[in-house]
């Protein structure tokens, strides 16, 4: 191919950095994303240890700083909205880390990809064909084309995984726990704060950022994983609100709310788990090959970084196939870490019995007046260094 154009599937964290660092390395990268926009939803997310270092390579860092959500407290009520225990943040994290919400890391990263990409909304890839030359996508909408590399982004339900490697079933493993979150109104929430309600094995928490004007709501249950359809949203909400129904403190004002939000994220707590992250000249990355699942703290920092580690290694050997499989070697043992820490954040969120309830809460009565700010970031393996281009402005 005379071209060196690349496709990827998904316009969230991991599509839009792997198309910063393509754009720097000589590609063309175009970016299909079945949504008709960029999708700003979700619950916050964390940069940290390397993924730090990958924003300030970026030239993104001021900016994700900048969008800090700036919560102060995680305080634990009871159904008459009485605080049992109020925990400072600064107990969940080592200084320098950065919580932000995931709309605003999206957008940040997008801006910064724009430039040079081409980013079509409203499709989706259907078909993919592959020879030794080359990759012909075909579309539900655009005519087929033809690229050097195939790339999906797209998440737990990616569409790339399932055309080249099989249904999703034989790479999700379901951790007992589903999630929704919605946009609500700010009144809900509390500023700076995030307000957490349990009952065993659920948990209906309320996020409100310093940055922004409206809170988000958080569902949280410890259940086998449901039958439904991952694109159906107005089932989805349906199948929350008979979950949650019945709950004390603001519960039902929280589903009501939900079932009308604007933004209204849903899915099941899950781990992709594959024995391989490509296939000749097509391959997966974050969520898409190895989501690690929300209650890990790792998900969106795993996507920055192995966008990083990808183009590098295309930049290091000129070769689809060979950077392929540099890539996974190089990130394979970081994945692994990653995913074993998702049990950590299940046990605190959503405590599965009245005595682990109690136990929790007891703990972060005594954890409260222990928490101080970390003195340090916590060291990290130094990021591999790549022979990347400067951007030039």
């Amino acid at each position: 191919m005379t071209e060196r154009r690349v496709l990827i599937s998904g316009a969230g964290i991991a599509g839009t950095s792997l198309a910063y660092w393509l754009a720097r390395c000589g590609y063309r990268p175009t970016v299909v994303e079945r949504a008709p926009d960029l999708r700003t939803g979700g619950s916050p997310v964390d940069v940290r240890g390397q993924s730090l270092e990958v924003a300030e390579r970026m030239g993104v860092l001021d900016e994700i700083r900048a969008a800090h959500t700036d919560i102060r407290n995680l305080s634990i009520v009871d159904e008459k909205g009485v605080v049992g225990a109020r925990v400072p943040m600064t107990a969940f994290g080592a200084a320098g880390d950065i919580e932000t919400m995931r709309g605003d890391l999206v957008r940040i990263l997008y801006r910064a990809s724009e430039r040079d990409t081409e980013y079509v909304f409203g499709d989706t890839i259907t078909a993919l064909d592959q020879d030794a030359d080359g990759v012909t996508a075909s579309f539900a909408h655009a005519v087929p084309r033809r690229f050097e590399l195939v790339l999906g982004a797209d998440g737990l339900h990616s569409a790339v995984r399932g055309l080249v490697f099989g249904a999703q079933e034989n790479y999700l493993h379901h951790l007992g726990c589903m999630v929704g979150v919605a946009t609500v109104a700010r009144e809900f929430g509390r500023d700076r704060e995030v307000l957490l309600y349990n009952v065993p094995g659920k948990a209906v928490g309320v996020y409100r950022s310093g940055n922004h004007d409206h809170a988000r709501v958080i569902f949280l249950s410890r259940e086998p994983a449901p039958r439904y359809d991952h694109r159906d949203q107005a089932a989805q909400r349906e199948l929350l609100a008979e979950n949650f129904t019945g709950l004390g403190w603001r519960t039902p004002e929280l589903l009501g709310a939900m079932r009308g939000s604007a933004e209204f994220f849903f899915d099941t707590v899950s781990q992709v788990r594959m024995p391989e992250w490509s296939c000749g000249r097509i391959g997966v990355l974050g969520d898409a090959a190895y989501c690690p699942a929300l209650l890990s703290g790792t998900g969106s920092g795993l996507a920055m970084v192995g966008a990083y580690v990808l183009a590098g290694e295309l930049a290091a050997t000129g070769d689809p196939v060979r950077a392929l499989r540099g890539y996974e070697q190089v990130l394979r043992a970081q994945v692994r870490r990653g995913q074993s820490r998702v049990g950590y954040g299940g046990g605190v969120l959503v405590p599965a019995s009245r005595t682990g309830l109690r136990t929790r809460n007891l703990a972060a009565r005594f954890l409260a007046p222990l928490a101080k700010p970390g003195s340090s970031r916590k060291r990290s393996a130094p990021l591999p260094e790549y022979p990347i281009p400067q951007r030039i402005a």
